[in-house]
């Protein structure tokens, strides 16, 4: 959820992350979902994972522990390199804020939090990306009401550090949030681009090493692209 005061250019292209918490994966493994508002400009009424747009501010955030090297790697291919902490910060960030889950180690932090993780420092908390695996990379096609450069990230429940059906603090972005087991979620009402999410996911359910290339559906003015992320920065 951003703060930024700014009036959005509707046609500006922002990056985003996406967290995708998966639970029990080695019975019946499910993940963390919730309905978009009926009013929402982007994807109304859908069923959808955590997420949002980065926020100005996320680049400044200190991490406890940082991403793993090689899912950074990933997340530097066709973008800048200092992208990907602000990536893995929204993705801690947006996973509070809409669930109420923290994604962080106990701790203190060293300065005064910005306003936007005053509740989640408060909870004695400091962010850690290093559970955190970028999986999935999706471009909102042209002609849609809002496009995002939308990063996917991975983690296990085992690495949130609070009650995992407890969504007491999450904001009202999202509702009816609940934990979809993987081979009934179809069922619900989602977007293509979750769906396909949803699948790379459930392939790779039991393997809890981080993808050694990571799926970008690349959908610009000109084409539509499907390529494979290995990590080679722009700079």
């Amino acid at each position: 959820m951003t703060t930024d005061t700014k009036p959005i250019d509707k046609s500006a292209i922002r990056n985003a992350a996406t967290v995708i918490v998966i639970r029990d994966r080695m019975t019946v493994p499910s993940v963390l979902m919730g309905q978009r508002g009926a009013k929402a400009v982007f994807m109304p009424n859908k069923f959808v994972f955590p997420g949002g747009a980065v926020d100005a501010g996320d680049a400044d955030i200190a991490l406890a522990t940082a991403l793993n090297p090689i899912c950074a790697a990933r997340l530097t291919e066709d973008a800048h390199a200092p992208l990907a902490h602000a990536l893995a910060i929204a993705a801690i960030r947006e996973l509070w804020e809409e669930t109420g889950l923290i994604l962080g180690q106990s701790g203190s932090w060293q300065t005064a939090p910005p306003p936007d993780w005053a509740t989640y420092a408060a909870t004695g908390h400091v962010p850690d990306a290093s559970a955190l695996q970028f999986v999935f990379r999706a471009l909102t096609p042209p002609g849609r009401p809002r496009r995002f450069d939308a990063r996917f990230f991975l983690v296990d429940a085992d690495a949130i550090s609070t009650d995992l059906d407890d969504f007491k603090a999450a904001t009202d972005e999202l509702s009816h949030l609940q934990w979809v087991p993987i081979a009934d979620a179809r069922a619900f009402d989602m977007p293509f681009i979750t769906e396909v999410a949803l699948a790379e996911i459930q392939a790779r359910a039991h393997d809890l090493a981080p993808p050694s290339s990571v799926p970008f559906f690349k959908n610009n003015d000109e084409e539509s692209l499907f390529l494979r992320l290995r990590g080679h920065s722009m700079s």
